[in-house]
């Protein structure tokens, strides 16, 4: 198949890319810059010139010339800085315009929602599953949205990956992001009790689910790139405590904007999930070592210090 991938010089996507490639797939990413560009060639694909955000002709042609997208572009960079509203309407307008450009050619696809979601739409209590539903909100209403065009003629599936996918891929998720808190604080910090748990899941085994999807997905799935359900977040700050040698306390709610920054509001999430029905509707397994053993590992900490 012919792929358009978005985000194919990003983190997932530098998994993606092989992963496709590997399996015999022809791949063009999306490049707002030379150095994606660059990247991206490197990688072995070829490269359409546009951006996620005031590109949609662009993206609705590398839609159409494809025979199935992998939507994987956020703009991550205008949430941290504060617009996380503008970064969720333009990844909202970017699928309407590919969605539209495939209507009706029962071609694939596959975007991305991260599993927070499910937590904060008001899943608790036990693991979220693929069948959990939330009605509106950010980032939801372009899950939806995709589902929606499964009615309309597209193949189409969403991902949802955990607050960690993590790897030696991982240069700017929340991990790198902690381990970097906790270098500027002199500590590494969890909320209260630190028992809310963060599902997590190699880059390379999220990479073979999106491949999966694309090529045999039904049309309207929900997706779960989940290899460990939960982990708690104590267990997380301890072993980046321990990786850097500094010492690892609790902190109080109204401390974790201080302490974290944007990522106040998710290191307290709990956010178990489940892949239980992934699993067994594509045969996907995980094979890679877990979040703890990969911070373990060393590479986050051999990493450029900011």
């Amino acid at each position: 198949m012919r792929v358009f991938v978005t985000g194919a010089s990003g983190h997932v996507g530098s998994a993606v890319i092989p992963e496709l490639l590997d399996a015999g797939h022809e791949v063009t990413g999306l490049a707002r810059s030379e150095e994606a560009a660059a990247t991206i060639e490197r990688a072995g694909a070829s490269v359409l010139r546009g951006a996620l955000d005031g590109d949609l002709e662009v993206l609705a042609d590398g839609a159409r010339d494809a025979d199935a997208v992998i939507h994987l572009a956020f703009r991550h960079d205008w949430m941290q800085t504060g617009d996380f509203a503008g970064a969720v309407a333009s990844d909202l307008a970017a699928l309407t315009a590919m969605g539209e450009a495939l209507t009706g050619s029962g071609k694939a696809l596959v975007s991305t929602s991260p599993s927070g979601m499910l937590a904060l739409g008001g899943v608790s209590g036990r693991p979220g599953t693929e069948d959990d539903v939330i009605e509106g909100g950010p980032r939801v209403d372009a899950e939806n949205h995709v589902i929606g065009l499964a009615a309309h003629g597209v193949r189409s599936a969403v991902v949802r990956l955990p607050p960690t996918v993590h790897s030696d891929l991982d240069q700017a998720g929340f991990v790198p992001s902690m381990i970097q808190i906790a270098r500027d604080k002199g500590y590494a910090a969890y909320v209260g009790a630190g028992e809310n748990r963060w599902c997590a899941c190699d880059t390379r085994d999220a990479a073979h689910l999106y491949r999966l999807a694309i090529e045999s997905a039904p049309a309207g799935s929900r997706l779960h790139a989940v290899a460990e359900e939960g982990i708690a977040f104590r267990e997380i700050a301890e072993t980046i405590a321990s990786m850097l040698e500094l010492p690892v306390r609790g902190i109080e709610p109204d401390e974790a904007e201080e302490y974290f920054g944007f990522l106040a509001r998710f290191a307290a999430m709990d956010n178990p999930v489940s892949s239980a029905r992934t699993r067994q509707l594509l045969g996907w397994e995980p094979t890679r070592p877990g979040l703890l053993a990969d911070l373990e590992a060393g590479h986050y900490f051999r990493q450029p210090v900011a």
